[in-house]
């Protein structure tokens, strides 16, 4: 069966119109698929190193661990007591038990985990941390049993520069050992610096005397063992397996990552606003010649496969070049900002970037699915139109005096609000990313609304200059088609005010409470030792020019096995610690218990509030708490309890601390007082303690936070210049689509000046607009990640604070870049003569 002649005349044509518009409109297409590009790029690159940061993560809490099917760990860095291991051996289910201490061991300036194991039992339960000795006629059989003999890995071997026979001092818990590189781990993969020792020899040389930091075990019967061990425990002590630590560590991180990988999905949303608006522009400017194929014979869904292949062919050129880009920036911050993106989750762990199939299969996908949907919409609403009437008529037709739409806006913002009021899921704030999307989109099906009500009083008040009032009549009686080209920049400035907003709030509450918790004048503190035994301290405190000094001992406390730890700081009575900088809510505590204060990521996280009794893991037996009070807290995002020095000690016996805050004599130099502290400590001691001024460290931590949110920063950035790009091309493919118009008001006596002048203001207003309805939506965006994105999130609270020059600097650039974009490009319109651009074809 044969087509009809008119359908293959108008299906012809339709090719030679789409060809057309890509050959004269090239850049408008290439900033559409670089809209696209740049969202499917970023979110690949999140991606790609959150996946390989992990993956490098798995393989370090393996390597260390030596896949061991289960293990009983310590709550603290006190481990337990060592009586424990032979109950564990013995236990029902339990076929083999190793016993390991683990140490945080340095040399040559380079840190590695130092694991101290009785040889014996770990060739059973992790024989992959068991060393070789080197094949030669001088090894012997029993150097594994050496007490100076050490076994690395070749990750270690590499980083300590060393070699197998040579000496090396490691240093770990304070001291100072001299070992032999007796072999190799050659079970250890790449990339793990572990070390391994004797654990008798750990434990003499290293001061770790009846401690255990893990049992490791070898199983019969899971179940058993698990319901024996249960029981058996005691409170410094928990059962986990290597899936829970890997857990563990996944949750350091996830809000973090979370939070990236749904902003860059953002970005890539944004994108797809930019091509709705590219195509929309395209598909008015060729609505008459839509009409007359329409008359040739061509259906309704010819049209819309005609633009939605166009947008197929964006998305694919924009995600293929997104892929691509995305993993070259994923190399690029695995090498500049590390495997955490500068957040510090992991140390600095950076790894290699491995190519993920599925998930860029996944966002090459998303990618297309946002650049044809941005067509689709256009084209859709083009072939409603009556071809009778579309050839006569182009642009907005709406009747000035109509009302403008506004329930669909008004119940998505409505949809979103109530979304931004329920709960996390499984601790991640998925109904707040929901609620975004609902207010940007109600944000931009409102902006019609917004721009009539913007220029009602203006387009009232009469004026004699012509630009002045051609400009505000016609943005004013064609809000629609301000919209189709405001949306993009709407949604891009919504989203960079939004996320400078809440970067402003956050960073400026960090900064007010460093100051008020930096109340000392020097603060000195210990890097990998065991801290300031009780001489040491009778020394410090003698110190000439020291007033007061009042130590504290601070250290991770495992409250649940897949949880990342909480931090105990043990205070000094000295300075009141009840009377906490930040507090917002105090009980007080009934005679006879203990008190303890919990920041207010622990009381999200744990639900400890005010006046209940809670149970933490500071000794082998059952511990009881009052929680006296709730305090603010912004260093530790996973929690923090405040327990008075006197009662940890009790509790723990231990009596070393590791941080101190000194307050100095009147007109006492601080840094002569803290070298002088330093020359009163051991030589080992002293390398391991440094001091710094309140200053200082509120430089390091901002720092930090700036470091933190680098990311943030970047995606700030990019939504500035998406925002700036919008603006240039949708006013310029506006005002080129005008053609006519200028034709029609030069016949009527408008000069050419008269027109520049009116399309610079139609630009700025533009611009003016748009700036205006996102910084409106941006700061609704904002209150839903200060007040419920970073809470569920970071369990952080915060303040607003808008930043106003950031707004002021963005409105005007919008501003400034519609009325230059319109002024260039109405200069080239009306380069025309009058005649030519009012002519009629047909």
């Amino acid at each position: 069966m044969k087509a009809e002649p008119g359908l293959v005349r108008s299906r012809l044509a339709l090719s030679w119109l789409i060809a057309g518009e890509w050959r004269w409109h090239p850049l408008r297409f290439a900033l559409t698929a670089v809209a696209i590009a740049v969202g499917v790029a970023l979110g690949f690159a999140v991606h790609l190193v959150n996946g390989s940061a992990l993956r490098s993560f798995d393989r370090a809490v393996t390597g260390v661990n030596g896949a061991a099917e289960l293990a009983v760990r310590a709550s603290s860095p006190l481990g337990f007591d060592e009586l424990l291991y032979p109950r564990v051996a013995l236990a029902a289910g339990v076929a083999d038990a190793s016993p390991v201490v683990r140490l945080r061991a340095q040399a040559n300036g380079r840190r590695f985990d130092l694991l101290g194991l009785d040889v014996m039992r770990a060739a059973n339960v992790t024989p992959s941390l068991v060393g070789q000795r080197p094949n030669g006629p001088d090894a012997r059989g029993d150097e594994v049993f050496g007490e100076d003999a050490l076994f690395l890995s070749r990750e270690a071997l590499a980083q300590l520069e060393t070699r197998v026979g040579a000496r090396v001092s490691v240093t770990a818990n304070g001291r100072t050992v001299p070992l032999t590189v007796a072999g190799l781990l050659p079970a250890i993969g790449e990339g793990q610096a572990i070390g391994v020792l004797d654990i008798a020899a750990a434990q003499w040389r290293f001061g770790r005397l009846g401690r255990l930091d893990r049992i490791d075990l070898k199983l019969a019967d899971r179940t058993a063992a698990e319901a024996a061990l249960s029981d058996l425990l005691p409170a410094d002590a928990t059962l986990s397996g290597a899936e829970a630590e890997a857990q563990q560590g996944a949750g350091l991180s996830r809000a973090y990552r979370v939070n990236l990988d749904m902003l860059a999905l953002v970005a890539l949303l944004t994108g797809g606003f930019l091509v709705f608006s590219a195509q929309s522009l395209s598909v008015a400017r060729r609505l008459r010649a839509f009409a007359l194929l329409r008359t040739l014979g061509l259906p309704k869904r010819g049209i819309v496969a005609a633009v939605a292949a166009e947008g197929l062919l964006i998305g694919l050129i924009g995600s293929a070049a997104g892929l691509a880009i995305g993993y070259g920036l994923a190399s690029l911050a695995l090498r500049l900002f590390g495997g955490d993106l500068g957040a510090g989750y992991f140390n600095g762990a950076s790894g290699r970037v491995a190519f993920q199939p599925a998930a860029a299969i996944v966002f090459f996908l998303l990618g297309l699915a946002a650049a044809v949907l941005g067509s689709v919409l256009p084209a859709r609403a083009a072939s409603r139109a009556a071809p009778a009437a579309a050839l006569k008529n182009a642009g907005d037709v709406l009747d000035p005096r109509a009302p403008v739409p506004w329930r669909p806006a008004l119940v998505l913002l409505v949809a979103g609000a109530g979304a931004a009021l329920l709960p996390a899921v499984g601790g991640l704030p998925l109904f707040g990313f929901a609620s975004m999307a609902l207010l940007l989109a109600g944000g931009v099906a409102g902006v019609p609304w917004l721009a009539r009500r913007l220029l009602g009083p203006l387009a009232k008040r009469p004026t004699a200059r012509v630009p002045a009032l051609l400009a505000v009549r016609h943005i004013h009686g064609a809000p629609g088609e301000a919209a189709t080209a405001l949306c993009g920049i709407v949604a891009s400035t919504a989203l960079m005010i939004a996320m400078a907003t809440m970067v402003t709030s956050f960073r400026g509450a960090v900064d007010e409470w460093l100051g008020q918790v930096l109340a000392a004048d020097l603060y000195l503190r210990v890097e990998g030792g065991p801290g300031f035994d009780p001489a040491a301290q009778a020394a410090l405190r003698a110190t000439p020019g020291v007033q007061e000094i009042a130590f504290s001992r601070q250290l991770p406390l495992t409250i649940k096995p897949e949880r990342p730890p909480v931090t105990l700081i043990a205070r000094a009575e000295t300075g009141r610690p009840d009377a906490l900088i930040g507090s917002v809510e105090r009980v007080s505590s009934p005679p006879g218990t203990v008190p303890v204060w919990v920041s207010e990521p622990a009381r999200r996280l744990y639900g400890w509030d005010p006046g209940e009794t809670i149970r933490l893991p500071v000794s082998g037996g059952a511990a009881r708490f009052h929680v006296a009070g709730v305090w603010r807290d912004y260093a530790r995002q996973f929690g923090a309890v405040v327990l008075r020095a006197g009662d940890y000690q009790r509790l723990t016996g231990d009596a070393t601390r590791d941080e101190a805050a000194v307050t100095l004599a009147p007109g006492v130099r601080g840094e002569g007082v803290g070298r002088a502290m330093l020359a009163r400590l051991e030589p080992e001691q002293r390398r391991l303690t440094s001091f710094a001024a309140p200053r200082a460290l509120r430089r390091f931590a901002l720092e930090l936070f700036d470091r933190s949110f680098a990311v943030t920063y970047v995606l700030e950035g990019v939504a500035i210049l998406v925002g700036l790009a919008g603006v240039a091309a949708t006013v310029s493919a506006q005002t080129m689509a005008r053609t006519r118009e200028f034709g029609m008001l030069r016949h009527l006596g408008v000069a050419k000046r008269q027109i520049t002048a009116m399309l610079g203001l139609e630009g700025a207003l533009l611009g003016l607009v748009g700036g205006v309805a996102g910084v409106l939506l941006g700061g609704a965006l904002a209150q839903v990640l200060i007040h419920v994105i970073n809470p569920q999130s970071f369990n952080f609270t915060m303040t607003t604070r808008v930043p106003w020059g950031t707004v002021a600097g963005v409105v005007a650039a919008l501003v400034l870049a519609g009325a230059g974009t319109a002024v260039l490009a109405g200069r080239r319109a009306t380069a025309k003569d009058a005649v030519l651009a009012v002519r009629e074809d047909w």
